[in-house]
């Protein structure tokens, strides 16, 4: 997430109410999570396993709970609750921000777009020319729509991510506040669900045509011309390279990566990454020859054991 304006380093830890290392002038353009941060960004730690890929991360803030070295060109916000912190400039820089009608006038609608009865568009919400959203469609606040998409009934682009910390008392969640983005000739089934980014963008790429019932994981990246077929489940931080066939029920872990031109046959649990222009097939994911190869020899053990009496 970009700020609207580049802030102090002093007025940062002023919103949050935490110590800083660094000039007081230090400037912070952005926040983001550790995949995705630029120079500028924010980025909060709160566990020594991962301090040394924070501090040597692109971000040049880091939220964080101890006191450390600050490496050079770089500034530290000192908090004893970085989640709870990170969540707090969320709060303050993408507030949830209530409506009270279906379209409301900070919505952008290009020429030749229909938009059928009972839809929600929320605040800041783009959407280009020659668009088609059926009825009971919500869209979420910041998302961005390109040309020619077609969105079929009940679908819901920008929910929160399913990113929680545990604590003693229950689960606290992570807030969202990245968007979702779709480009230019999508087409999207019924009962879909898309997530918006935590801090960046849930991306669906141009050309993509994604089937009914299909959820899609914040900060994920789906490439061009990709096919998702009915039940798959992407998680978060996946990234789909382009033409990528997906076909029922996959589901996939998150922080992955599926090359460009791979198949992914139906009820394949996606628990790795994997290469582009090749079949796959199973839980855990193999290529679908040596798989199917599998299968075929477990169905001779019984012969096997025969011969062996």
């Amino acid at each position: 997430m970009k700020f609207q304006k580049v802030y102090s380093l002093e007025a940062i830890a002023n919103i949050i109410g935490c110590e800083y290392v660094g000039d007081k002038n230090f400037p912070v353009t952005g926040m983001n999570e550790i995949h995705v941060v630029e120079s500028g960004d924010i980025v909060f730690v709160d566990h020594p396993k991962y301090y040394d890929k924070a501090l040597n991360s692109a971000a040049t803030i880091v939220l964080i709970n101890k006191n450390v070295a600050c490496p050079d060109g770089k500034a530290l916000l000192i908090s004893d609750d970085p989640f709870r912190d990170f969540n707090r400039l969320t709060k303050h820089f993408r507030p949830f921000q209530h409506s009270n009608v279906s379209i409301p006038a900070s919505a952008s609608i290009g020429e030749g777009t229909v938009i059928q009865p009972n839809t929600f568009i929320g605040n800041h919400v783009v959407i280009g020319e020659n668009c088609v959203i059926h009825s009971n469609v919500s869209i979420y606040d910041y998302t961005v729509i390109g040309d020619n998409v077609i969105i079929h009934a009940g679908t819901i682009l920008g929910a929160d991510a399913f990113y929680y910390k545990k604590r003693p008392e229950g689960y606290d969640q992570l807030l969202s506040g990245g968007r979702v983005v779709i480009k230019d000739n999508v087409g999207i089934g019924a009962l879909c669900t898309i997530d918006k980014g935590v801090t960046g963008d849930t991306i669906i790429g141009e050309g993509t045509k994604i089937d009914n019932q299909v959820h899609v994981g914040h900060d994920t990246v789906i490439g061009k011309k990709c096919l998702i077929a009915s039940q798959t489940g992407i998680a978060g931080c996946v990234i789909i390279e382009d033409e990528v066939t997906i076909w029922g029920q996959v589901g996939t872990t998150s922080g992955i990566t599926i090359g460009a031109k791979a198949v992914i046959l139906g009820q394949t649990g996606v628990t790795k990454s994997v290469e582009g222009g090749k079949s796959y097939f199973g839980t855990p994911i193999e290529e679908s020859r040596e798989k199917l190869k599998q299968l075929a020899n477990i169905k001779k053990i019984p012969e096997i054991l025969t011969k062996l009496k």
